[in-house]
Protein backbone atom coordinates (compact mmCIF):
# COMPACT_ATOMS: atom_id res chain seq x y z
CA UNK A 1 0.00 0.00 0.00
CA UNK A 2 0.90 3.51 -1.12
CA UNK A 3 2.56 5.65 1.92
CA UNK A 4 1.92 9.06 1.10
CA UNK A 5 3.71 12.29 3.15
CA UNK A 6 3.12 16.03 3.62
CA UNK A 7 5.97 17.72 3.33
CA UNK A 8 7.27 21.45 3.38
CA UNK A 9 8.34 23.52 0.00
CA UNK A 10 10.13 26.41 0.63
CA UNK A 11 10.00 28.51 -2.46
CA UNK A 12 12.09 31.28 -2.79
CA UNK A 13 13.78 33.87 -5.83
CA UNK A 14 17.09 33.17 -6.96
CA UNK A 15 18.83 35.23 -10.14
CA UNK A 16 16.31 35.10 -12.62
CA UNK A 17 14.56 31.49 -11.30
CA UNK A 18 13.64 29.98 -8.05
CA UNK A 19 14.52 27.42 -5.69
CA UNK A 20 12.65 25.12 -3.92
CA UNK A 21 13.88 22.92 -0.78
CA UNK A 22 12.22 20.39 1.13
CA UNK A 23 13.89 21.11 4.75
CA UNK A 24 12.51 17.50 5.82
CA UNK A 25 15.01 15.70 3.83
CA UNK A 26 17.18 18.44 2.98
CA UNK A 27 16.54 17.79 -0.66
CA UNK A 28 16.22 21.24 -3.54
CA UNK A 29 15.72 21.70 -6.50
CA UNK A 30 14.98 24.35 -9.50
CA UNK A 31 13.09 26.43 -11.82
CA UNK A 32 11.96 29.33 -14.02
CA UNK A 33 9.01 29.53 -12.29
CA UNK A 34 7.34 29.09 -9.17
CA UNK A 35 5.19 26.04 -10.25
CA UNK A 36 8.37 24.55 -12.24
CA UNK A 37 10.28 24.43 -9.05
CA UNK A 38 7.87 23.08 -7.17
CA UNK A 39 7.10 20.44 -9.61
CA UNK A 40 11.04 19.89 -10.27
CA UNK A 41 10.90 19.48 -6.20
CA UNK A 42 8.05 16.56 -6.21
CA UNK A 43 9.96 14.89 -8.76
CA UNK A 44 13.13 15.40 -6.90
CA UNK A 45 11.46 14.06 -3.86
CA UNK A 46 9.68 10.94 -6.09
CA UNK A 47 13.00 9.63 -7.05
CA UNK A 48 14.58 9.85 -3.08
CA UNK A 49 12.22 7.61 -2.10
CA UNK A 50 12.14 5.21 -4.65
CA UNK A 51 15.75 5.09 -4.89
CA UNK A 52 16.94 5.97 -1.34
CA UNK A 53 17.99 2.68 1.54
CA UNK A 54 15.31 2.67 4.15
CA UNK A 55 17.92 3.49 6.71
CA UNK A 56 19.37 6.95 4.46
CA UNK A 57 15.45 7.91 4.57
CA UNK A 58 15.11 7.12 8.76
CA UNK A 59 18.28 9.49 8.58
CA UNK A 60 17.39 12.17 6.52
CA UNK A 61 13.76 12.63 7.44
CA UNK A 62 12.74 15.22 10.12
CA UNK A 63 9.21 15.14 11.28
CA UNK A 64 8.88 18.04 13.08
CA UNK A 65 9.57 21.25 10.94
CA UNK A 66 8.34 24.50 11.51
CA UNK A 67 8.25 27.21 9.15
CA UNK A 68 7.29 30.66 11.10
CA UNK A 69 8.40 34.41 10.54
CA UNK A 70 10.85 36.29 13.26
CA UNK A 71 11.44 40.20 13.44
CA UNK A 72 14.95 40.89 14.11
CA UNK A 73 16.39 44.46 14.22
CA UNK A 74 19.11 45.99 11.27
CA UNK A 75 21.50 48.93 11.41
Amino acid sequence: MERKLQLTAIIEREGDGFVALCPEVDIASQGRTVEEARANLTEALQLFFETADPAEISTRLHSDVFVTRIEVAVG
